[in-house]
């Protein structure tokens, strides 16, 4: 089986300047307009100096810089992106388009009775030790990522095993690949292309490339990796036969995303994502330049990481610590609030250097509805919730306050302005209040069922305990009261309602934190549903009794022992009201969000959907977990109802869309292997289009295949795309060609510092100064 997986929320930082449309990408404008292009201050590279540093701040160092192991993550590909050979990169509408400093033409030229694809390589690319590139390692990759040899630790081969062989052409420069079975996605393979060194032994891949590479290809070259500085240099090339870099020296630099304002504010980096906390600090200093500090509307310096991670431990030391744990807390509360309010004024100050940047990221957040078992294992159960929806509401809840355009995505496999993209939403259908209840009550849920469940159950098979035992990370929100485990809709005198002015603005925070980089293949079934429990007593909890029959207890106790016991008291009978009960039990669905750093508009999101469905007599259970714990403990292993997590977009659906919407097959062991279908809702039929798609070499039937599996799993409804998540890129204003890059690839050779205005000879020294 071919393996290309993609991450939740792993996602590689793309865009710049689009590349010029080269033979075999296809043509014309079919797509029509990307939501949102880059943000990037694109300038003329005669109006960027010469030279300098540019310090850009990434998640983490990577654990190895091959891209194809199963640990590799986007530093790993933004490395990559910058040092190896890209026979194809994304344009500005996210589609590939051949890269002219590598290739001169890539094309199919023979379609039977095989296919074969011609790549002329330019005559000028070289690697750093001056071999030419050539289709010795074309041939040597091919090899490690056919999956023929074990020995090669790799953690995806689609593509690569549909090659029969990889010769050289009519010269050197060409390189002439062969498929054994056709593939319409050919444009996805050698891109990165690595050199023999590294793909031409087993110990070379599995080792020699994790924490260095034995020769380079492109504007930059591999410098010092320091994982005690936390810094990975890329310089320029000397051999890049290009338009040469114009900075002398790109810095990657590991930065935590909570800590980005404070590491812009101190210059440890010059550009960083940041979620919309970072946003709205930098865009208030900016407003703020001159203001005293301490004026009046000067915001709380709690906002600080920090200070908002002591007041999380504090929130739960006041719910599940002892009395020495509170006391801890709020000494650490106090002591971090007053080191983030003796930072913030200067922490202000330099942050009215730097400007926000603004596009939409290559990816969509979806609402995910596990169908293996439970009530969502009935598709009528999950439509309804769909219909429940108002998939507008929520995107503008998001990207409007951004000033970001806020449309519904429409497709489970493109976005906007890729040429497979159309909105299939109308095969499931839009928000529906009458057509959701139609639903629901045509599976037998119905509004004052009778309840037999012992009150106080928890929603799922096993009843689990709601908390994952962790200490909550700064996100768990400081003085919400909602830490762990809550009930939309229960007990707090909304009824399903928005709780107000207050309660209806956006969440802080707009960017959720990454996930894990690897998920799981073969992932458990959740268990069975958890049968209905026997009625507890008449005075258990949950169902107490009434005054005058408490009083007559007590006269029973001090009667004489041979008088007779009092008689018990009539049970009441439970009904679930205005909500919707089945077989003794309400419908109540498990919903669980992240709760770190960057989480809190997605959980904000999560709250409106939960009022949406309560509105149609659904109940959910929100849990907050742990980053960890939300993917491994919870996605991967199925434990869950309702999630909101995002896929990253690819230009390649036929390849990368299929293993997320797989139908789930059973094992030997009994296990579910879902490949990466974490809803674990699929259908023979979709699996079928997109076989046939990935193997039509007709790109526009292609795409009209994906076109139709996309209309399936909308009706399938086991994940409900929302909106494309908002991409807020914090930089220096005189960075040139850098941002908020939206769906394109970077030119690396492009970024810069900005020539001043009126000095444009000493520019050089300008972009030096700024970044000594």
């Amino acid at each position: 089986m071919s393996r290309r997986r993609r991450r939740p929320l792993a996602l590689l930082t793309s865009g710049v300047l689009a590349l010029p449309l080269l033979a075999g990408c296809g043509s014309g404008d079919d797509a029509g307009p990307a939501a949102a292009g880059p943000d990037i201050a694109p300038t003329a590279r005669e109006k960027v100096a010469d030279g300098g540093v540019l310090r850009w701040a990434v998640d983490s160092l990577p654990d190895t810089l091959n891209a194809f192991q199963a640990d590799a993550d986007a530093t790993t590909a933004r490395i990559a992106g910058a040092v190896l050979p890209q026979l194809f990169t994304m344009d500005a509408k996210g589609r590939p388009v051949a890269n002219p400093d590598f290739l001169e033409k890539a094309q199919i030229v023979e379609r039977e009775p095989k296919q074969v694809v011609l790549y002329k390589l330019n005559q000028q690319a070289v690697w750093s030790d001056g071999r030419e590139i050539g289709a010795a390692d074309f041939v040597s990759q091919w090899r490690a990522l056919s999956g023929k040899d074990s020995a090669y630790w790799t953690a995806r081969n689609a593509g690569y095993e549909r090659i029969e062989k990889i010769e050289k052409g009519k010269t050197d420069l060409e390189v002439r690949v062969t498929f054994l079975k056709p593939y319409t996605d050919w444009r996805s393979l050698f891109s990165p292309l690595y050199p023999k060194q590294v793909t031409g032994t087993p110990d070379a891949f599995n080792e020699g490339a994790r924490g260095t590479l034995k020769a380079t290809a492109g504007p930059f070259d591999l410098g010092a990796v320091d994982k005690k500085t936390g810094t990975a240099a890329l310089t320029r090339n000397p051999r890049w036969w290009g338009r040469p870099a114009k900075l002398d020296t790109l810095v990657l630099t590991a930065v935590p995303r909570a800590e980005r304002p404070a590491a812009l504010a101190a210059g440890k980096v010059d550009m960083a994502e940041v979620d919309r906390a970072g946003a709205d600090r930098i865009e208030r200093a900016r407003k703020e330049a001159g203001t005293p500090a301490g004026a009046a509307g000067a915001p709380a310096p709690e906002a600080d990481p920090a200070a908002a991670a002591a007041a999380a431990t504090l929130s739960w030391a006041a719910a599940h610590g002892t009395d020495e744990a509170k006391a801890a807390a709020q000494e650490e509360l106090r002591a971090k609030a007053q080191e983030a309010a003796a930072r913030y004024p200067a922490e202000q100050a330099a942050l009215r250097n730097f400007t926000v940047r603004k596009s939409l990221e290559p990816a969509y957040t979806q609402l995910a509805l596990n169908g293996a078992s439970g009530p969502l294992a009935d598709e009528r159960v999950r439509r309804a919730v769909a219909r429940a929806l108002d998939r507008k509401e929520l995107a503008e809840l998001v990207l409007k306050p951004l000033g970001l355009p806020a449309r519904p995505v429409g497709s489970h496999v493109a976005l906007a302005g890729q040429r497979a993209y159309a909105d299939n939403s109308d095969a499931l259908g839009g928000q529906d209040t009458k057509a959701a209840q139609a639903l629901l009550a045509d599976a037998g849920w119905r509004r004052g069922g009778r309840i037999t469940e012992p009150a106080g159950a928890k929603a799922g098979p096993e009843a689990e305990p709601q908390d994952d035992g962790k200490t909550p990370s700064a996100a768990s929100g400081p003085g919400t009261g909602n830490d762990g485990l809550y009930i939309v809709g229960q007990d707090d005198g909304r009824n399903g309602e928005a709780r107000g002015a207050a309660g209806d603005q956006p969440s802080p925070v707009l960017a959720p934190a990454p996930f894990a980089a690897q998920q799981k293949a073969a992932l458990l079934a959740q268990a069975a549903a958890l049968s209905a429990a026997a009625r507890t007593p008449a005075d258990a909890k949950g169902v107490p009794q009434r005054a005058d029959e408490a009083d007559g207890a007590d006269e029973a106790d001090a009667a004489d022992g041979d008088a007779s016991p009092a008689p018990a008291p009539a049970q009441q009978t439970r009904t679930s009201g205005s909500m919707l009960a089945k077989d003794g039990r309400m419908l109540t669905l498990r919903f669980v969000v992240p709760s770190g750093p960057g989480s809190e508009a997605l959980r904000t999101v999560g709250e409106r959907i939960s009022q949406m469905l309560r509105r149609v007599g659904v109940n959910t259970e929100m849990t907050k977990v742990s980053d960890e714990s939300f993917f491994k403990d919870h996605i991967a292993s199925g434990e869950y109802d309702l999630a909101l997590y995002s896929w990253p977009a690819t230009a390649y659906p036929a390849t990368d869309a299929r293993p997320i919407f797989a139908k789930p097959e059973p094992a030997a062991d009994g296990s579910l292997l879902v490949e990466q279908n974490y809803t674990r809702v699929g259908t023979d039929h979709i699996d079928q289009l997109f076989d046939q798609a990935v193997g039509e070499l007709d790109e526009e039937a292609s795409r009209e295949l994906i076109r139709k599996a996309d209309a399936r799993i909308w009706a399938a409804a086991g994940s409900i795309p929302l909106f494309q998540r908002p991409q807020l890129v914090a930089v220096k204003p005189n960075v040139a060609n850098a941002g908020a890059f939206g769906m394109a690839a970077p030119r690396y050779q492009d970024i810069g510092w900005k020539k001043p205005a009126k000095a444009a000879g000493k520019g050089s020294g300008a972009a030096n100064e700024k970044n000594r």
